[in-house]
């Protein structure tokens, strides 16, 4: 950078994508403290709910959908597992496929879970507007589908999430 070009943070889109930044990374710690007294972490809740909302959901397709690979899943499934959060069972038509399913217990805890994150993210928003909330999320739809779009080699922008960490709402 030489001294006639302006500084990153001079840029609208620089400043305000730090403000996003900051926002997803305090929210994200926000969201971890609130879920402590239930003992599980965000990447817990994203697993949950994805079994929630699609049971018997294969374990590759769980990967695909948190953006993370089947090795992340594979450190976090058993402890849950053993927990009595979920069960793991095969599928009957493909050996290699593992189905997986909230058990009672799991299916309690994803409720709660669920009331946590919903009642903060409505407290975070109180200072949005209805227009202003559908504008954020299309605007960062844009933003994950440009990340998350094939180039022209065919490879995905992104690489996958380590932590497993994804965006309150479609998982």
């Amino acid at each position: 950078m030489n001294k006639k070009q302006a500084y990153p943070w001079e840029n609208p889109r620089f400043r305000n994508w730090v403000a996003v930044a900051r926002a997803c990374h305090v929210m994200g710690q926000t969201l971890a403290r609130e879920l402590h007294p239930l003992d599980i972490k965000p990447p817990h809740l994203d697993i949950l709910i994805n079994l929630f909302r699609t049971p018997g959901i294969s374990q590759q397709d769980l990967a695909d959908k948190l953006l993370v690979g089947r090795s992340n899943l594979s450190m976090l499934l058993p402890q849950m597992q053993k927990r009595g959060l979920l069960l793991r069972r095969g599928d009957p038509q493909d050996r290699r496929v593992l189905r997986l399913e909230l058990t009672e217990e799991g299916e309690e805890l994803t409720r709660k879970a669920i009331a946590i994150q919903s009642e903060l993210i409505d407290r975070t928003m109180t200072n949005a507007n209805a227009e202003e909330c559908h504008l954020i999320g299309d605007v960062m739809s844009r933003i994950v589908n440009e990340l998350t779009a094939p180039d022209e080699a065919g490879s995905i922008a992104a690489d996958k999430n380590p932590q497993g960490i994804t965006p309150s709402g479609d998982r």
